[in-house]
């Protein structure tokens, strides 16, 4: 695990969307250890419970705050309530109710192709409707509500984790493309309504990485192998790669980033 000694300097609270594995965990751990309070959002089962407890205590180790909320992030009736929670927790404290770091990572949609022999092997609307509600637009909705209510103010940093599956093709990955491209788009679009606001918003492009929603596509081991044969630092991405970009870019001295599609792979993108 990576020393607080190595991140400093943020403080805080940070609301993770898809907190419990992959980058989300690792942002979580990292932003904690540089100084920010941690409310997490993530559906769980019983089965991967202990991994949750896991992270939050580390979290806590730290001396910071773990606030886990296990709901889908994409409901929106859960969304107001984790909303109302999170007030009350900062009124409690007799702290600000502003949120500086929000990251919507949220890894949960349809893997099917378009057209496949038998109709009911293909992607369906809900399948779709539903892909690109979870891992792009309930992005929109929860900035909308975190800025309505004033719960996020100037100096915010928004952050969405997309993939380079944004602008190619794999096998069974056209619905998740999509929710990339959706993404990307809507970053776009809230960089140009919340800068004058003081908030910035980036997406982030991760290179591939090992992480449980990679081993959900079809074929995933044939991309962890052309992404290492390629890529020029020879090796995959980490989450903690990804950690200590977002704990870096989330400095006050970033202000002016934002609007970007920010690579954070190594050099992958160029070759692959």
């Amino acid at each position: 695990m990576t020393t607080t000694s190595q991140y400093s300097g943020l403080q805080g609270w940070a609301l993770i969307l898809g907190a419990s594995s992959g980058f989300g965990e690792a942002v979580s751990l990292a932003l904690a250890q540089a100084g920010m309070h941690i409310f997490g959002v993530h559906m769980d089962r019983k089965a991967t419970m202990p991994n949750v407890d896991r992270i939050t205590s580390e979290i806590k180790q730290t001396g910071r705050e773990a606030i886990f909320f296990n709901v889908n992030a994409s409901d929106p009736e859960k969304r107001r309530e984790v909303l109302d929670q999170m007030e009350k927790v900062m009124s409690d404290r007799g702290e600000p109710s502003s949120v500086k770091v929000l990251l919507h990572s949220l890894a949960f949609g349809s893997l099917k192709p378009f057209i496949a022999p038998s109709p009911k092997d293909a992607l369906t609307q809900a399948q779709i409707d539903m892909t690109l509600d979870v891992m792009a637009h309930s992005l929109v909705y929860w900035v909308q509500e975190l800025v309505t209510r004033k719960m996020m103010v100037r100096g915010g940093r928004v952050y969405a984790m997309t993939s380079s599956g944004g602008t190619r093709v794999w096998a069974g990955y056209g619905a998740v493309s999509a929710a990339k491209a959706a993404l990307e788009s809507h970053i776009r679009q809230l960089t140009m309504e919340l800068a004058p606001l003081g908030i910035t918003a980036n997406a982030i492009r991760a290179g591939v990485t090992d992480t449980p929603a990679l081993r959900k596509i079809p074929g995933y081991q044939e991309i962890v192998q052309a992404a290492v044969q390629s890529n020029p630092s020879g090796r995959l991405t980490t989450p903690q790669d990804v950690a200590a970009a977002l704990v870096a870019l989330s400095r006050p001295e970033t202000s002016w980033i934002t609007g970007n599609v920010i690579g954070v792979d190594g050099g992958e993108d160029i070759v692959g």
